[in-house]
């Protein structure tokens, strides 16, 4: 049954569109459980019904006609329910309801299973046959684990059906308008635009579709890079002939039939003509055949489809070689969606012209998304099924507080968020004037607030804004931008360059922290588990070459400013602080014999696992401060990945269980006489600040786009009121309820404009 299952799953998977994939589904497992009927209706949100999309058994007429509302028939409640019912008789179960044109009155036993996906219940799958019986338990299985693993394919279908329009030379559907896909919110606001896609060189899944400006044009394109991939493998082909025996010679002879195949040239040439670029012709076409080969029973015939995807990409490589760099039409507000964004492929768009950032893959502490945030751009990463390619020159909404794109939005959507964005603005500006001014409450309480950073882009924002020093510089970043490790001189100007735009104001300079979501091309870390593998600390005392020239370069690069400060990230035991401090030490003798004016700098480190919770008093004693890594430390004890956009909704900074940890590391680092900082998303919040500030947190550190905000609660509120209202927050049980409660205390206390603000389509908070 596994292996009836598994082949299902491929063959459905190469379906080009959402009919196909429902019309082989119910074809495929009316064979495999030898039934009579096999059914599927989808939900429909807009009507509210489920519409029976596709049936082996039952009349095809009633397709796209027929329909139940969500609690109407046994299918609405397996809808309801969420769960399968399996019926001798449905005529006699209380919900059944007779749908006439079905022509089912024939049959008696039926069994309906849910099709979910994160957690939505897409439609229900069912099986009828005439005879009256229960369906047995292996069959049950199969349907419920057969309906599981179609869940993604149908989502993903449905969605590509959703975003097509009337330009599309294949489309089918009238496009669904508000569609949404939800995503990780990596960088805050609301943004409106028309879609750029970025292409990478040579990958065929990351072609957007265009129409073809010159049909015969592309011919020409397409025919010429397919005659230089013919020269190309008979080159190769003619250089290695005395080399390779008859047989292996005869695998150039196999590539050169295929590109001659008109199944493949041929089909390719149809889409041209129907009005498709040639790039978006060939990838529609290759990555249908593969998708063809993979799923075929003969390991031969599945070996042909990393033959047909090579000749693929190297006729993708030709024809964009031909049309030269891309053209990239950009709208006065473009959004940008890539497969994967790297900060490189921002430059596709104009500085002046690029209003949000958009990727499919990806996590909210990439490279890019710490750019986006470095220069305010609102960015969604990691978006769950979203057809990319298909979304050239739309109109979307890019909403970086909740994580969702909006695709082909209603006039009364688009003017529902252009009012959040005229909001924004108007609340920027007003904060414009705080920047000279200190953080310090109503009764006098000073707070300093600093910010993080890891660009060069960072400094100058930051310091418009008003901060007073850098609580957590990412030193990762220069060792992610390059193809090898930085050496020590390139290592001490990107540090020099922070340090001396601050001086002299302190700079808190994180020791490479990579591992878990943040990986060197260079130095592949592979783990089944990164967030609890090699990461942090754990890697560059386990390399201490690495470690060691990492240090000095911080070191030279403080000499004479000695405004450094060191941190040490994602530390579990005492043993790794004081073998850390060790290798510290030793670089600062090292470079004193060697004729360098440098000084010990505070080293602190960072609290970001269960472990050090509860050990942090006995680092406290080992070093000269302590800083709590927020997001970490709070996705380490909710057990949820923050970037992982099917539990990001269970990431909650205002957690009872984080917040008593938090209160918990300030209460005990001030006991031994040292101050205690924190970096993360919640310093970056007012209502978060204002708990923080009352925990006894000395220092705030956010991005450099936050500070106006947070610097506005503190000098609304005295230090007792905030006093106050942890004490009451710290009571509560539940991590919503303390998000609308702090949004309430802010309304009230005249700071209403600085909580996020209310989003279409969004329950309150």
């Amino acid at each position: 049954m596994l292996s009836v299952l598994r082949k299902i799953v491929q063959e459905v998977s190469t379906a080009p569109d959402l009919d196909s994939v429902l019309d082989l589904i119910v074809r495929r497992i009316q064979q495999a459980m030898k039934t009579q009927v096999c059914s599927i209706f989808l939900f429909d949100p807009v009507r509210q019904r489920y519409v029976l999309r596709a049936t082996q058994g039952l009349n095809q007429e009633a397709v796209g006609k027929v329909s139940l509302s969500s609690t109407e028939g046994i299918v609405g409640q397996v809808g309801q329910r969420a769960e399968p019912i399996n019926l001798e008789d449905a005529s006699r179960h209380p919900a059944f309801h007779y749908l006439k044109s079905t022509g089912e009155e024939r049959f008696h036993a039926f069994l309906g299973v849910p099709i979910i996906h994160h957690r939505s219940v897409l439609g229900v799958l069912v099986v009828q046959q005439m005879e009256h019986r229960r369906f047995d338990e292996s069959e049950e299985a199969f349907m419920v684990t057969l309906s599981a693993q179609l869940a993604g394919i149908i989502a993903h279908a449905e969605a590509t059906g959703s975003v097509n329009s009337e330009q599309h030379p294949q489309a089918k559907a009238k496009p669904q308008r508000d569609r949404h896909f939800n995503g990780v919110a990596a960088a805050s606001g609301v943004a409106i635009g028309t879609v750029v896609v970025a292409t990478l060189a040579a990958e065929l899944e990351t072609v957007a579709d265009k129409p073809a400006k010159d049909v015969q044009q592309e011919l020409d394109a397409f025919k010429a890079a397919l005659e230089s991939v013919r020269d190309d493998i008979r080159t190769v082909s003619n250089s290695l002939a005395r080399r390779l025996r008859s047989d292996e010679q005869a695998l150039f002879d196999v590539y050169l039939r295929m590109l001659d195949d008109q199944a493949l040239a041929g089909e390719i040439e149809e889409r041209i003509r129907a009005g498709s670029w040639a790039q978006g012709a060939l990838r529609e076409v290759v990555l249908t055949q593969v998708r063809q080969f993979n799923s075929m029973e003969d390991a031969y015939l599945r070996e042909r489809a990393s033959d047909i995807r090579d000749l693929g990409r190297r006729i993708l490589g030709y024809l964009q070689e031909s049309a030269g760099p891309p053209e990239v039409e950009c709208a006065e507000e473009s959004i940008l969606v890539a497969d994967e964004l790297s900060p490189a492929m921002l430059g596709l768009v104009p500085e002046d012209k690029l209003v949000g950032l958009v990727s499919v893959s990806g996590s909210g502490t990439s490279h890019a998304a710490i750019m986006a945030r470095a220069v305010g751009i609102p960015t969604v990463m990691g978006v769950v099924d979203l057809p990319f390619t298909r979304l050239e020159g739309r109109q979307v909404i890019v909403d970086g507080y909740s994580g969702r794109v909006y695709v082909n939005p209603s006039e009364q959507l688009l003017e529902a968020f252009r009012e959040v964005i005229r909001e924004e603005r108007a609340v920027a500006a007003g904060l414009e004037g705080l920047r000279d001014l200190p953080a310090e409450t109503t009764d006098g309480y000073r707070m300093p607030l600093w910010v993080n950073t890891g660009l060069v882009a960072d400094v100058s924002r930051s310091l418009q804004r008003g901060a007073e020093g850098i609580g957590l510089y990412r030193t990762e970043i220069p060792f992610m931008i390059r193809d090898f490790f930085p050496s020590e001189h390139e290592q001490l100007q990107s540090y020099r360059s922070q340090l001396e735009a601050f001086a002299p104001r302190p700079v808190t300079m994180r020791t490479l922290d990579i591992g878990g979501d943040k990986a060197l091309p260079y130095f592949p870390i592979e783990e089944d588990n990164p967030f609890l593998g090699w990461r942090g600390i754990r890697v560059t005392l386990d390399h201490p070459e690495i470690f060691l020239v990492q240090v000095r370069a911080m070191l030279r690069a403080s000499e004479g400013l000695n405004n450094l400060r060191i941190m040490l990230p994602m530390v579990t035991s005492v043993h790794e602080v004081e073998e850390a401090l060790r290798q510290i030490d030793r670089a600062l003798s090292e470079l004193q014999d060697e004729g360098y004016e440098v000084q010990r700098p505070l080293v602190g480190v960072m609290v970001e696992v269960p472990a050090a919770v509860y050990q942090v008093r006995r680092f406290a004693r080992l070093v000269d401060f302590v800083s709590v890594g927020s997001n970490d430390l709070t996705q380490y004890i909710l057990a949820v990945d923050r970037n992982n956009p099917r539990v990001a909704g269970l990431y909650a900074a205002y957690h009872p269980a984080v917040l008593r940890a938090l209160q918990y590391i300030a209460r005990e680092t001030r006991k031994e006489g040292k101050p205690v900082s924190i970096c993360g998303e919640m310093a970056a919040d007012p209502g978060g600040a204002l708990l923080l500030m009352a925990m006894g947190y000395e220092v705030l550190s956010m991005n450099a786009n936050n500070l106006p905000r947070v610097k506005s609660a503190i000098r609304g509120v005295s230090l007792a009121r905030a006093q106050s209202l942890l004490s009451r927050v710290l009571r509560m049980d539940d991590a919503e309820e303390i998000h609308q409660y702090l949004r309430q205390v802010l309304k009230q206390l005249g700071l209403g404009q600085l909580t996020r603000p209310r989003l279409p389509n969004q329950p309150s908070g």
